[in-house]
């Protein structure tokens, strides 16, 4: 983690709750991604922190963007993106939002049916166009499967129904799932695009794109999985051994490996108090929870690490919750967090590798609290 933040916090004391961001940190983390991965394209997955610092950034060291509504692609835009570096990536979009991106200059699209061919071909006709398909997710903290994605045997007849309407298919794309901890799951995709690409050239139709989505890992409490450099030498592995020496041309859509270690969350005790429910526990409250950015805590699926400075060492469980009256809104029960015995109302609480789905996830004023404020440094 930054210094910089650290040394912001000390000396800025920012009302809490809210998110500190080292934009040094961003640029050495893409900076890092394109030596690790140099045979792909990185695109910013923008739904992971949108916000206008992050985008000029990332833009002024030559990074693309992977949007999922028309409010992103014109933020990318703003920030001074080329058209020709945003993909569309939604694959469920409004026929008016494809028609406001092709208005755009936008001119790569995702999809996986054939009802969003159908939408595609009409309001922009030549467009190009990749399917993503379904692929396995386990080992993954936060899933992406069901909602997105086809099988992928019906891959290769919606590839030709986007030819047969006029667009241009140009490849395949996969995502397997958000903190992905095994590499092997970027093989099986990497597996079924090769496939799926001599299936759609014996049909005449030659893909030139493979879509990796993202899910690369980062260092939580409850992650102990591979560093980044195994997670590309298995991947880059696959590729060879799926397409040889004449590789397609490769995408990455990394948005918490890009952003969240760049980013601190800083937080304040409302309360510290005991609660019997079966047995006596502890129970912390902090004024943030799961409706002000910390989403991702359902389930307990993402474990920050705590920070607790200026505290005496002898620790106790307890409970960690948020400030809303809704009964959701634990961060953390099951899981074993110990908190400084002598914790009280009015101490902070900083949780770390929070700059991805922390104020981009958090509510508009649920119970009347406001979102995240954001700083930059």
């Amino acid at each position: 983690m930054t210094v910089k933040i650290d040394n912001y916090l000390e000396q800025n004391n920012p009302a809490t709750p809210c998110v500190v961001v080292d934009l040094e940190q961003i640029v050495q983390n893409f900076r890092s991604m394109t030596e690790l991965a140099p045979w792909a394209e990185v695109f910013y997955a923008v739904k992971a922190n949108p916000a206008m610092p992050i985008l000029s950034t990332l833009n002024n060291v030559g990074c693309s963007f992977d949007a999922a509504s028309i409010p992103e692609i014109e933020a990318c835009l703003a920030a001074g993106v080329p058209a020709q570096q945003i993909s569309y990536g939604n694959t469920v979009k409004k026929s008016a939002d494809i028609a406001t991106a092709a208005a755009r200059g936008i001119g790569l699209f995702a999809f996986d049916s054939l009802g969003e061919v159908e939408k595609l071909a009409t309001a922009i006709p030549g467009a190009k166009v990749f399917c993503r398909i379904v692929v396995a997710n386990d080992g993954a903290r936060w899933p992406l499967t069901r909602k997105f994605g086809c099988a992928p045997d019906e891959a290769a007849p919606l590839l030709l129904a986007a030819a047969q309407a006029g667009l241009v298919p140009a490849g395949l794309s996969f995502h397997v799932g958000s903190q992905q901890t095994e590499p092997e799951r970027w093989r099986e995709g990497i597996s079924r695009c090769a496939v799926l690409f001599e299936q759609l050239a014996a049909e005449g139709v030659a893909l030139e794109l493979v879509n990796l989505g993202g899910g690369f890992p980062v260092s939580y409490r409850n992650d102990d999985g591979p560093d980044l450099g195994e997670v590309f030498d298995a991947i880059k592995r696959a590729l060879h051994e799926a397409f040889g020496d004449d590789l397609p041309r490769v995408l990455i859509e990394p948005g918490r490996a890009v952003v969240a270690t760049a980013g601190k969350l800083r937080s304040e005790v409302i309360l510290v108090t005991e609660r019997i429910y079966g047995g006596r526990q502890r129970w912390v409250y902090l004024d943030v929870g799961r409706y002000g950015g910390l989403a991702e805590t359902e389930g307990e699926a993402i474990q920050y690490q705590l920070e607790f400075s200026g505290l005496p060492d002898k620790f106790v469980s307890a409970v960690i919750a948020g400030p809303t009256c809704d009964s959701h809104d634990v961060l953390y029960e099951d899981a074993s967090y110990d908190v400084p015995a002598g914790l009280k109302a009015g101490d902070q609480v900083t949780f770390r590798n929070t700059g991805a789905y922390t104020s981009t996830y958090a509510s508009i004023g649920f119970n009347g609290f406001a979102p995240l404020t954001e700083h930059f440094v």
